[in-house]
């Protein structure tokens, strides 16, 4: 898959708000990372590109199980989890279970307009706060860019393809907004209450985790 059968990446990092909270507990930090976007699309359009399994193949990845109330998922190749609540078609509720980590999904669905729907994605957990630490919120913000990014796709030219698996993830496209989507997380952190030093210093970090370089901190 090809640069220009993509939306405008710039454009798409910047139709995304991005918020962070962080509370330091001890033991763990309270986080959460939360974005949303506006999308040219009804809410019911929105919530089957969400909610149903041949939809979110053509996006996000292969998920298999029961999407119901109460019911168990996996993604393939990432997380699994629970279904804790479903109002269709405005919100529902997951735990996300990826190793032995287990945190929680929240994804609401809001009409903008007639022809017009924001989604809301948090993602919240308690963190190991070392890991906090070295990698920041980026480092679950800069999937869900990659997803949001996805959905951008499917949803204004009918794509098949989640952006994280194909050929585009491999191009310098790619790479460049990867490390913008960390730069904003960063810049989310920031404005949550974390210092300059530590916030860029976990971009960095997160950064070369997912170009796969190595990290030169000065």
């Amino acid at each position: 898959m090809t640069d220009n059968q993509f939306p405008d990446t710039a454009q798409q990092l910047n139709s995304v708000d991005r918020a962070v909270t962080a509370q330091d507990n001890g033991s763990t930090i309270s986080t959460s990372a939360r974005l949303s976007q506006v999308y040219n699309t009804t809410v019911a359009d929105l919530w089957e590109a969400c909610t149903t399994a041949n939809r979110l193949a053509r996006w996000f990845g292969n998920v298999t199980g029961d999407l119901v109330l109460g019911g168990e998922y996996h993604i393939e190749g990432n997380a699994s989890g629970t279904v804790e609540t479903c109002d269709p078609p405005t919100s529902f509720t997951l735990t996300w279970k990826f190793g032995e980590e287990i945190t929680h999904l929240t994804v609401r669905l809001e009409e903008v307009a007639d022809e017009q729907s924001r989604l809301v994605i948090e993602h919240s957990g308690d963190i190991d706060p070392d890991r906090w630490r070295q990698y920041g919120p980026g480092a679950v913000g800069i999937g869900w860019d990659l997803g949001l990014l996805g959905l951008a796709l499917h949803l204004e030219t009918g794509a098949d393809a989640p952006a994280e698996t194909s050929e585009w993830a491999q191009t310098d496209a790619a790479r460049q907004f990867m490390s913008e989507s960390s730069r904003r997380w960063a810049d989310a952190h920031i404005a949550a209450g974390a210092s300059q030093d530590a916030a860029r210093s976990a971009e960095m970090r997160t950064t070369a985790f997912y170009l796969g370089t190595d990290v030169h901190e000065s």
